[in-house]
Order: C-alpha cells, then structure tokens, then sequence
C-alpha cells in the first residue's frame, strides 16, 4: 500500500530517476522485488526459492520500460506470493523448505522475505519524498499533527481493525 500510494504520486519518468548511477531508481527496486518474490514462491514447499532461472544481476538494470510494465510486475510479484501463502495448511509451518541451500522452517523462510520487503518498500518511500519534495503527500501521520490525530483517535471507542483500514487523509508530511 505504501509503495503503490508512492507510485501515485510520481510521474512515469521519476519512477526511473536515480539519484547517481550506483543507487536504484523506484523501477530497479520493483524489477528486483518482483524477481525475487516470483523465484520465492513459485513452487515455494517443494524448490530452492534462489531458482536456476531466476537472473538476479539483471533485476538491477532500469529496464522496465512504462508505469504499466512496472505495475505488472509489482503486482506479479506479490500475486505469487499471496498464492502460495494462501495455500498453507498450519502443518506446513513446521515444513523445511531452502533458500540457497539453506534450510528454514515454512515460518522463518516467510519472515526473512517480510524483512527483506519492507526494507525495500521504504526505500521506495523515501526515493519519492525526494523527488516530490514539498509536494509530498504524507502515507502516515504528517508532521506536526501527531497531537490532532492522537485526540481523533483517542475519541473514539476502542474497536479491533487493521492499522491499513484507516485513511489517514492527504495532509502534508
């Protein structure tokens, strides 16, 4: 959500901006994402997740050509992921599964590529405030408002939802 709220407010070329020559642009980050994500989960209980078709090196050239193909592969990426979430079983859990070689338990294989993720997410976060500068539209709670929105929230009654329901409104950061 974050990562696709930052693509909306960017244009289809700083999307592909990149500070020097040695950091990733937004499209590199995405390219290497959805590389990932796909050789991961693609047949995640019974393969190496590091495939022998996946081309890692080459996830890190600007190749992606529109704001469409980007988006594709974004949502590529997390569409595999999300699959072969959905198709656990609790006793899979326990499951040895590899990476590299390396064996992890189904749950501690997930938890690498959920800090590995939002590693990247913010990384495109922050590539966006660059660019955008004062035009920034905040994701979360904009500066100098974290009072206001504690009194809203505190005002009303207490009730289980997901922290990703709420819309926190386009108020600048």
């Amino acid at each position: 959500m974050l990562a696709e709220k930052t693509f909306a407010q960017l244009t289809d070329e700083q999307l592909f901006w990149q500070y020097n020559q040695e950091s990733n642009s937004i499209s590199i980050i995405v390219n290497h994402l959805s590389g990932n994500m796909l050789s991961r989960w693609t047949d995640f209980l019974i393969t190496d997740g590091e495939k022998e078709w996946r081309n890692r090196e080459s996830e890190f050239d600007n190749d992606i050509k529109s704001r469409a193909e980007l988006i594709s592969k974004w949502n590529a990426g997390w569409q595999c992921m999300f699959t072969a979430i959905n198709q656990l079983t609790e006793s899979d859990l326990t499951r040895e599964v590899f990476i590299r070689n390396q064996g992890h338990t189904v749950t501690e294989a997930i938890n690498r590529q959920l800090a590995h993720y939002p590693y990247h997410i913010g990384q495109i976060v922050f590539i966006g405030k660059m660019i955008c500068d004062g035009n920034w539209t905040s994701l979360s709670i904009p500066k100098g408002h974290s009072q206001e929105y504690n009194n809203s929230r505190f005002s009303r009654p207490k009730q289980k939802q997901h922290f990703t329901d709420e819309h926190l409104g386009g108020k600048k950061e």
